[in-house]
């Protein structure tokens, strides 16, 4: 069996209708010639959070050209220009054949034209021939797109035929946006320009919001305004009233793209671009009677199916969303999506994580101090946590970004949509969706893919939080020189270990430790190594202390040392062998001194009426005693 032909598809925003029709298109011939899609879709340029779309576009940067045998690039999606360019720059890298669509920028590469020129052209006539238009507005989407350029280039070209000025003012430059629709026509409104007989419009989205603007400010079109569009969307034939507009092949370019690519990988001659024709479509929004009006029984199913798909979607989201705020862990998480996935039809899907996406939280605030979250590419081992295969739930501990997928399908005929899993601009992995309509058809995709996102963001918090309540908590009651309990720490423990001797009647030990001559050290080498000595006492005390055993420094010199469940005999034990420790040390470091320290003890049953402190005060008499009978002067050591 021959390995089925991979392809990487480069979009961006496919929740829209001509990126939609064109991936119909390519899923067609997909399945009809066993051929592999990967589609990588990031939704860029929706939210106004540079971060958020650096997040987004990170997903282009998984794409492992080495596992592909072609590439199709819908550049004309992507808004931005360094996006793209670096895009652009990988794929003429990688050497494979690949596909643009309406773009001459990159003769390297094979064109599918559609020929916006002529058709917009022959929208801009008809709206000045058949319907008098004198006035006319345009508005425009960016010029960086090809596409945009060529229907401006057109709308020029036949205003200028006909003798009529374009004036500045009347045109608006969107980025093929609703909302630019809606701003252009409130910004032709505040010129103080006389009305304009026509609106021409670059795309329907654009159209169908000037047109709900130009209602909300009291006009009729196309009785007061004639408004015309681009794309024949789906919102554009079955507004009221229909929009005029142009009908283009998009579905028949996703599938050319494919048989391109094929016609290269096995060597036939082929030309570098092919061109595909548009058609004009006069209908209700110029004043003419459209020729696409659809059977209403079809169109009031087609409107009910997505209506009903959508209530479905949102009452999912609405659940999943609460069912997310209460968890506390990644398995949780897991769990919910595992549980929701399967109700919007999804059978084929993983989540895949990024090795370091808690790293920061797990390895505490040293590492936290330096840790630099993700932001370009991905980890190079990443997991997945959670894979549904048709029936099968199962996950993956650790795969190879490079490999992108956590196992491969054997198959031919599958297409797979990557969407990146971030917040803001920090990657946390992405999501593969196979072969589903969901991330195309729904318009809640998106939305459910940010809750689980941001949930997942949350636990990241969560364990940031735990992470800093141990820190502060070790800083409570650890000493930081000397790496064992303070005093608040002490007590805390030694609070405990009392109340329990006391209900069980286990016999207490308490060893108050003071060194000896620190002070001569701190004044004869410095402080620094009057440091370096207190560390080593605490580690021959720490050495002394076993499992029924805790130590602390008390304070300053001070040291204490508390035992459960001891026995006679149990204060010579430790006694001798803290004398054992210390002389050991003082062999090993050979310092000019001696680290020396008085040690007294006691031992006691826990009574009701004892308390914690006579027993520390009894053991700190006994040490000053000891200590009393010492000469500090010995603790320097001559040569």
């Amino acid at each position: 069996m021959s390995k089925p032909i991979e392809i990487a598809v480069i979009v961006a925003g496919i929740d829209e209708e001509y990126q939609n029709s064109i991936l119909e298109g390519i899923i067609a011939f997909a399945k009809e010639h066993d051929v592999n899609i990967s589609c990588f879709a990031p939704i860029g340029g929706v939210i106004s959070i540079s971060k958020y779309d650096i997040g987004e576009y990170n997903i282009y940067s998984l794409i492992n050209f080495d596992r592909f045998d072609g590439v199709i690039l819908m550049t004309n999606t992507i808004s931005d220009p360094s996006e793209k360019e670096n895009l652009i720059n990988r794929v003429k890298a990688s050497k494979l054949p690949a596909v643009v669509f309406d773009c001459n920028d990159y003769p390297e590469l094979y064109n599918i034209r559609i020929d916006n020129t002529s058709a917009m052209r022959a929208i801009v006539e008809h709206v000045i021939e058949v319907h008098g238009a004198k006035l006319v507005n345009y508005i425009s989407g960016p010029l960086t797109n090809p596409e945009a350029e060529d229907r401006y280039q057109a709308f020029l070209s036949v205003m200028a035929e006909h003798g009529l000025t374009v004036d500045t003012r009347r045109v608006f430059f969107g980025e093929f946006r609703a909302e630019d629709g809606k701003r252009a026509v409130k910004e032709f409104n505040d010129s103080k320009l006389s009305k304009p007989d026509a609106i021409v419009c670059a795309n329907d989205n654009m159209a169908l919001a000037a047109v709900e603007e130009l209602r909300a400010q009291g006009y009729s079109v196309p009785e007061d305004v004639i408004v015309t569009g681009f794309d024949n969307t789906f919102n554009a034939r079955h507004y009221s009233p229909s929009l005029t507009t142009v009908d283009r092949p998009l579905d028949a370019a996703g599938y050319h793209a494919c048989q391109a690519i094929l016609d290269i990988i096995s060597g036939k001659n082929t030309d570098e671009e092919s061109s595909l024709q548009a058609t004009p479509v006069f209908a209700e929004s110029c004043g003419c009677k459209s020729e696409y009006d659809e059977d209403v029984s079809s169109y009031k199913q087609n409107v009910f199916k997505r209506l009903n798909d959508c209530h479905h979607d949102i009452a999912v989201l609405n659940r999943l969303t609460t069912d997310l705020v209460d968890n506390d862990t990644l398995e949780d998480i897991i769990d919910d999506i595992s549980n929701y996935v399967h109700e919007l039809h999804i059978d084929h899907f993983a989540l895949c994580l990024c090795s370091n996406w808690d790293e920061s939280f797990r390895d505490g605030w040293k590492q936290h101090s330096s840790h630099k979250p993700q932001v370009r590419g991905y980890t190079e081992i990443m997991s997945a946590p959670l894979v549904l295969n048709g029936d099968k739930k199962f996950s993956v501990e650790s795969f190879r970004s490079s490999d992108m997928y956590p196992f491969r399908y054997n198959t031919g005929g599958n297409v797979s949509y990557f969407l990146p899993l971030h917040f803001r601009e920090v990657c946390l992995g992405y999501y593969i969706i196979t072969n589903t309509p969901f991330p195309l058809k729904s318009m809640l995709c998106h939305s459910i893919m940010l809750n689980i996102s941001h949930s997942i963001e949350n636990i990241r918090k969560l364990l940031n939080l735990n992470s800093m309540i141990h820190e502060l908590d070790k800083l409570y009651v650890n000493d930081p020189l000397c790496n064992i309990y303070n005093r608040s720490g002490f007590i805390r423990a030694a609070d405990t270990i009392f109340t329990r001797c006391k209900r069980t009647g286990d016999k207490m030990l308490i060893s108050f430790i003071d060194m000896d001559g620190l002070k001569l050290i701190n004044d004869n080498f410095g402080h620094k190594e009057g440091d370096f000595a207190l560390q080593r006492l605490a580690s021959v005390i720490a050495s002394c202390c076993d499992k029924n055993y805790i130590c602390a420094r008390f304070g300053g010199d001070e040291f204490i040392i508390l035992g459960s469940g001891v026995h006679e005999g149990d204060i010579e034990h430790l006694e001798t062998n803290f004398k054992k420790h210390l002389e050991n040390i003082n062999s090993v470091i050979n310092k000019p001194y001696e680290i020396s320290a008085s040690i007294g003890s006691i031992m006691s049953e826990v009574t009701d009426d004892l308390l914690l402190f006579s027993l520390i005060t009894q053991a700190d008499e006994i040490m000053y005693e000891k200590k009393k009978k010492k000469a500090t002067s010995r603790y320097l050591r001559r040569e």
